[in-house]
């Protein structure tokens, strides 16, 4: 079948479903419009499904055999205001899918679209993951704990994201490492707070802590390998209250970034020795809390050498751009990842000519609707050649 032809025949749907997701914007575990937009258009197709994640979706194409693809697509927006004119602006105020999971969700629709039509044919089922809170905490996380991969369990997982420093036509594959790991922290500094005039009496946490934040930076600079990323980001610094007055604790927040699973386990170790060894030296304590988020996005380098095959079919092998370096942003497809065998790719959604080359996460983003039919079309040819390649 010609996937791409068949994409662009549903491609006033793709637009249409795309902007209504733009115009209703949901934030994380509150997508509710959102998911009962997907389902009604799951009851329409005859595609059985069932409630995941408070407000993600599971939806099951049963073709021939046991062999399951999975396929994810994540709903959730974001809390910016948004500044665009188009006719499908937010109407949600402080509410906008800067990120492109109005996209997402919308490939995600064509592609069950497509398959369903023709599941007697399918080598295998096929899993529709609608994911909410990517942004946040990871509704991946969640959907796995409830048994998402399972009955009938999932042998591989496919996932994209649009990208608008790639050219519309265009998609970026990278093998191995495609995105950071990620824990936040809070550190709260203790000392004993005083008159400003008589530091000798106190114990000063502001001091402390700026030791600490300075320290903390050796870590990435002088214990990881530099031919390894890492990033130790200090983000909010809250303590006192009048210029004269020594405080009796400072708090700090930040997050560490890491491309390695041995390296984030380190770094996590070395964070909370050189705090509480700082704090202590200088006569003060600390306590610490790091959150276990995202871990690294790894590609599968088998399905990375499939999906380059059958992206050529869609789009040319020269429309792939083969990426070198990993992105430090995280990606909650990672928690995926991490269970089955699985690829991502960056969907190509730039066109200087209309005005759209602005960074995700801003107020002005948009995309090139033009990549909602090939975004369809690779997804269903990755499904379908996955399908034939698993054992």
């Amino acid at each position: 079948m010609d996937f791409l032809f068949e994409a662009k025949n549903i491609r006033e749907e793709l637009v249409k479903w795309r902007r209504d997701f733009h115009a209703h914007p949901e934030l994380g575990y509150q997508e509710v419009r959102t998911s009962l937009v997907i389902k009604e258009f799951l009851l329409k197709e005859n595609i059985e499904f069932y409630d995941t994640a408070t407000t993600g979706i599971c939806a099951i194409i049963r073709g021939k055999g046991e062999k399951t693809v999975g396929i994810r697509g994540d709903m959730d927006a974001l809390p910016l205001m948004e500044k665009n004119s188009c006719d499908y602006i937010s109407k949600n105020l402080g509410t906008m899918h800067a990120c492109g999971h109005d996209a997402h969700t919308a490939i995600l629709m064509g592609v069950a679209k497509i398959l369903n039509s023709i599941k007697h044919q399918l080598e295998g089922n096929v899993k529709l993951f609608f994911e909410p809170a990517e942004e946040t905490t990871g509704g991946a996380r969640v959907m796995i704990e409830e048994g998402v991969l399972k009955n009938p369990s999932v042998d591989a997982v496919i996932g994209l994201h649009v990208d608008e420093k790639i050219e519309v036509g265009y998609i970026g594959l990278k093998k191995g490492v495609v995105n950071a790991a990620s824990n936040p922290f809070n550190l709260k500094v203790k000392g004993r707070g005083g008159h400003g005039a008589h530091p000798n009496d106190c114990v000063d946490p502001v001091v402390i802590t700026s030791q600490i934040i300075i320290a903390l930076q050796t870590i990435v600079s002088r214990e990881i390998a530099p031919t390894d990323a890492a990033v130790i980001t200090i983000g909010s610094i809250h303590g006192g209250t009048a210029p004269n007055i020594i405080p009796e604790e400072v708090i700090i927040t930040g997050v560490i970034r890491t491309m390695k699973i041995e390296d984030r386990a380190y770094v996590k170790k070395r964070l909370k020795e050189v705090a509480e060894g700082i704090a202590l030296s200088m006569r003060g304590s600390c306590e610490m809390e790091i959150e276990e988020s995202y871990p690294c996005l790894y590609n599968s380098d088998e399905l990375v050498k499939v999906f380059k095959k059958s992206a050529s079919k869609v789009i040319g092998e020269k429309n792939i751009i083969a990426l070198d370096k990993p992105s430090m942003g995280v990606e909650s497809f990672a928690y995926f990842a991490m269970e089955k065998p699985s690829v991502f790719y960056f969907l190509g959604s730039r066109n200087e000519k209309k005005g759209i080359i602005h960074p995700a996460h801003g107020s002005h983003f948009d995309i090139d609707e033009e990549c909602l039919p090939i975004g369809v079309a690779l997804q269903c040819e990755m499904t379908v050649e996955l399908l034939k390649k698993i054992k």
